[in-house]
């Protein structure tokens, strides 16, 4: 039995988008700022959040650089990309009504900016507001530019040339917003990036504890006694103690002493238990459980509902995504003669091919198949139908009466 669909499908066109040239904007304009690499505490978090809290003039300048700083934690940057990347890279389609755009879809995905567009708009979940202007290059081709966090200001509207400053530019009056300026995510969100910067912050201090310990009390100090006063014995002794890496002997007078000192007696297992609990929340946040990390406790059947949950989060970033795209990107899409009007983007519902391919092997000795939607589904591609296999065996013929 073939599958039928009711979608009509448009044709594709070989016309290349007319779209309008605008190579400066507002992010040329704005004033780059060296980064401080200083290393940054509880403290520094309260102060940023503080600066974020003032009613008269609130400003983001050290929470995104705070943001920026943790992000440079391994274990959150592979959760947190291995999320986004979900949406970013998922399937879709586009239509026009109720016909299939297939033109518009094409060229939607042979532009890598488009990609990078949806990651922008699910990362405002975790960074909050973002602006995003629409450039051009000298060739007339799209590149979306992400204007830096900590120069917006969205409870105000403002955006500053200059992060140091409280005058800036009211971004949503001016005529470029909506089509070449545009605005993702809530005005009054932190970002949920907000929430794992004391965990990283405390991860890393844990670290650098740990890091001590094995710096100090992984070799046992070395202590020798000897004449302090007599110049001779004292350098002397330095030689032995400085040599003995290489020799792992030496001869000393009756009058000296030579022992090694009493080493510390824990092995960091606080420090480990302390960075262990700030993975397992940072996974908690990002992913809806510890997917992979808890080998001891670990379990298959813990393992998948992990996952079914992370696919709940994943969903939910997609109806963002969705949401965004249909209101924002293509009507300025349109707008800019990038692509047609009246278009929808939908993601397309993740199937478990497992479950299918059982469901299919169940019917297949009732039903008929369509080998196009086998070869889509699983990857098989179908030739004919098999014939029946010729009976084997040595058969005598029954004896008539």
């Amino acid at each position: 039995m073939k599958r039928k669909t009711n979608l009509k499908q448009a044709k594709p066109s070989s016309q290349q988008p007319v779209v309008s040239k605008r190579t400066e904007g507002y992010v040329t304009q704005i004033a780059p700022k060296t980064i401080s690499r200083t290393r940054q505490d509880i403290a520094t978090w309260k102060r940023a959040m503080a600066q974020a809290d003032n009613v008269d003039m609130p400003k983001r300048v050290l929470l995104h650089k705070l943001y920026k700083d943790i992000m440079l934690d391994a274990l959150l940057t592979s959760q947190l990309e291995g999320r986004i990347n979900e949406t970013a890279y998922a399937s879709y389609t586009i239509r026009k009504g109720e016909i299939v755009d297939e033109a518009s879809k094409a060229l939607c995905m042979s532009r890598p900016w488009f990609s990078d567009l949806i990651k922008t708009i699910v990362e405002t979940r975790w960074v909050g507001t973002t602006l995003e202007e629409m450039l051009t290059d000298k060739n007339g081709l799209l590149k979306p530019v992400i204007i830096p966090r900590q120069n917006v200001i969205p409870e105000k509207g403002i955006l500053l040339l200059d992060e140091t400053e409280t005058a800036g530019i009211d971004f949503r009056n001016v005529k470029e917003y909506g089509t070449w300026l545009l605005e993702f995510g809530k005005q009054d969100d932190y970002g949920l990036l907000n929430k794992l910067v004391p965990l990283v912050l405390f991860k890393r201090f844990a670290i650098s504890c740990w890091s001590e310990l094995c710096e100090i009390y992984g070799i046992p100090p070395r202590v020798m006694k000897t004449n302090t006063q007599d110049p001779q014995m004292l350098d002397r002794a330095d030689r032995m103690m400085r040599d003995m890496g290489a020799a792992a002997w030496f001869i000393i007078d009756e009058t000296e002493e030579f022992e090694f000192a009493k080493g510390a007696d824990t092995n960091g297992d606080v420090y480990s238990n302390f960075i262990r609990l700030c993975n397992n929340e940072i996974s908690m946040l990002v992913s809806g459980g510890i997917i992979g990390q808890d080998t001891k406790n670990g379990n298959e059947s813990k393992e998948k509902v992990t996952v079914g949950q992370l696919m709940k989060l994943i969903e939910s970033d997609k109806r963002l995504a969705e949401s965004e795209l249909n209101s924002v990107v293509l009507p300025a899409l349109a707008r800019i003669g990038f692509l047609p009007e009246g278009l929808t983007i939908t993601f397309d519902p993740q199937e478990d091919t497992e479950e299918l391919y059982k469901r299919t092997i169940g019917f297949l000795q009732y039903m008929e198949v369509d080998p196009e939607w086998v070869k889509q589904k699983f990857g098989v591609e179908v030739t004919g139908v098999k014939a029946p296999a010729a009976p084997t065996g040595n058969f005598q013929k029954a004896p008539k009466d």
